[in-house]
């Protein structure tokens, strides 16, 4: 069994309007210094797949094919 870390980001460039509104409030809660925040997600992934090279290009496809939208997101996939 091998689990994975997936994180999927909005890719650089691409409006994010939760990280923005996380800004303005942090702001607005007298925290100084906060620049941008980003917000994205955190899969947890398990397989039954016990080789982790194996189990990180699963994951990779997994997340180009489903847990990704590639055209505005950028993820990475890591074997915990």
């Amino acid at each position: 069994m091998t689990r994975l870390k997936v994180t999927v980001f909005p890719k650089t460039g691409v409006l994010d309007p939760q990280g923005k509104a996380i800004e303005r409030a942090l702001a607005g809660l007298d925290f100084a210094g906060v620049g941008e925040v980003r917000v994205g997600k955190v899969m947890i992934v398990e397989l039954a797949e016990t080789d982790a090279a194996r189990a990180k290009a699963t994951g990779e496809e997994m997340a180009r094919k489903l847990l990704a939208n590639t055209v505005i997101e950028s993820f990475t996939v890591e074997v915990m």
